[in-house]
C-alpha cells in the first residue's frame, strides 16, 4: 500500500468524474458518499456492517470528539481507528458547522471561537490551529480546515466578511498541518449564494496548493436549483486534478445532479438520521413504514437488493416494529439505506466508466418517479 496521498482519475462522461483516492490505509472509489460516524460511531450500525456495503471512507467530528470523550484520550487510546475498530480511511470534519448550529454562546473573532458545550455547558475554544491538533490527535487521513458556514438567506456582506475569513484560517491550517505525505488537508469553498464570492473563494484555496477541495455552506436552507447552480460556476474553478467534496449533501438525487457536476465526495446524515425515524430509501424511493398501509404487507422492501434488511424482512414487521418504537426497526432500516446509498454510487461508478452515466440518471429518476406501488 502507498505511504503517499495520491488521486487519480480513471474515466470521465461529461463532467462526471470516476476516481480514487488512495491512502496509506486504503483506496477511496469516487464518486464516494461517506456514512457519518460523528461521535466514533454509525448510529444504529456496526462498523463491520459498514464496511460490507461497500464503504471505504467514514466521517468523524472535531465537535463532538473533542467534547466526549476528548481528542487527547482517543490519542491515548491509539487514535480514532484503533478506537472505533476502523482500520480504513477517516475524515475528520472541523467542527466549524457544529459549533455555529450546535454551540450556545459562542463568540467567534479573527483568533476563532469560544463556545459554551451542548452537553454540560463547559467553554471550549477552537482555533484553526487547535482544530488541526485535535484532528491529528484523532489520526484521522483527510482534515478539513476550520470555516465559519452560515445559513442561507444571508445579507451579502455578512457572506463576503464569512468567506474572506474562512480563507485566512484555511491559510492558518495549512501552516498548522505542515507537510504528512500519507494525509491530507482539504480547503472549503464558502461565499454562500454569490457566484462572484464563491468563484473567488475556490481561487484563492486553489492558489493555494491543497491536496483536495470541499464546497461547504450548502443545504443549509436554500433550494437544489440554488445549489446545483452555484456548483456550476464553483466546482470549474477548482483544480481538475484534485478531489471536490460536498459537504452534508445529501438526498439521492443530490448525489447524482451533483456527481454530474463534477463531485467525487459526500457525506450526509439524512440515510441514518431517516432510518431511525421509519423512512427507508429505496430505488422505487423513499418508503415511510409509519404509514398504517404497510400494517399487513408481506413484502421486503427490495426482493432484489443484497441487504438482508431490505431483501428479508416484511414490511408488515418493520411497520410494527417502527410503531412500536422498537430500537431493532432503526437498525434495519438505517442498514438498508446505507445499503442503497453504496450500491447507487456503485452504480454511478460504473455508469461512467461505460459512458453512460446520462442513461443512469434518467433511469434512476424514472423508477423514482414511478414510485413504489401497493401491495395487491
Amino acid at each position: 500500500m502507498t505511504e503517499r496521498f495520491s488521486f487519480q482519475l480513471l474515466a470521465t462522461d461529461g463532467r462526471a468524474r470516476r476516481g480514487e483516492i488512495t491512502m496509506p490505509r486504503g483506496t477511496v472509489r469516487t464518486p464516494a458518499f461517506m456514512p457519518v460516524g460523528t461521535a466514533g460511531t454509525v448510529k444504529a450500525m456496526y462498523l463491520d456492517q459498514v464496511r460490507a456495503l461497500g464503504a471505504d471512507i467514514i466521517l468523524g467530528n472535531v465537535y463532538h470528539l473533542m467534547l466526549r470523550p476528548g481528542a487527547e484520550r482517543v490519542a491515548r487510546l491509539g487514535g480514532l481507528h484503533d478506537f472505533a475498530r476502523w482500520p480504513h480511511p477517516i475524515l475528520t470534519d472541523s467542527g466549524g458547522f457544529q459549533v455555529m448550529s450546535l454551540a450556545e454562546l459562542r463568540k467567534l473573532d479573527e483568533k476563532g471561537v469560544t463556545f459554551r458545550s451542548h452537553v454540560d455547558g463547559s467553554v471550549h475554544s477552537l482555533s484553526p490551529e487547535r482544530s488541526i491538533e485535535i484532528q491529528g490527535l484523532l489520526d484521522s487521513d483527510i482534515q478539513m480546515q476550520l470555516d465559519e458556514c452560515i445559513r442561507l438567506p444571508a445579507e451579502r456582506a455578512e457572506i463576503e466578511r464569512a468567506m474572506e475569513l474562512s480563507l485566512r484560517w484555511a491559510e492558518r491550517c495549512k501552516v498548522a498541518f505542515g507537510e504528512q505525505p500519507g494525509k491530507a488537508m482539504f480547503g472549503i469553498v464558502q461565499g454562500g449564494d454569490q457566484i462572484d464570492l464563491r468563484q473567488r473563494s475556490a481561487a484563492s484555496l486553489a492558489a493555494m496548493d491543497l491536496k483536495g477541495y470541499a464546497v461547504g455552506g450548502l443545504a443549509v436552507g436554500e433550494p437544489q436549483a440554488v445549489m446545483l447552480a452555484t456548483l456550476d460556476e464553483t466546482v470549474p474553478v477548482l483544480p481538475e486534478e484534485k478531489p471536490r467534496y460536498l459537504m452534508g449533501v445529501g438526498t439521492p438525487d443530490d448525489l447524482i445532479r451533483s456527481v454530474a457536476r463534477g463531485i467525487d465526495m459526500f457525506d450526509c446524515v439524512m440515510p441514518t438520521r431517516a432510518g431511525r425515524h421509519g423512512l427507508a430509501y429505496t430505488r422505487r424511493g423513499k418508503i415511510n413504514l409509519k404509514n398504517a398501509r404497510h400494517a399487513e404487507d408481506h413484502r421486503p422492501l427490495d426482493e432484489e437488493s443484497d441487504c438482508p434488511a431490505a431483501r428479508d424482512y416484511s414490511r408488515a414487521y418493520l411497520h410494527h416494529l417502527v410503531r412500536s418504537d422498537e430500537s431493532l426497526g432503526g437498525m434495519l432500516l438505517t442498514w438498508n439505506n446505507l445499503a442503497y446509498y453504496q450500491d447507487l454510487m456503485a452504480g454511478i461508478r460504473a455508469a461512467i466508466e461505460a459512458k453512460r452515466y446520462a442513461d443512469f440518471c434518467d433511469a434512476v429518476s424514472e423508477a423514482w418517479a414511478k414510485g413504489d406501488l401497493p401491495a395487491l
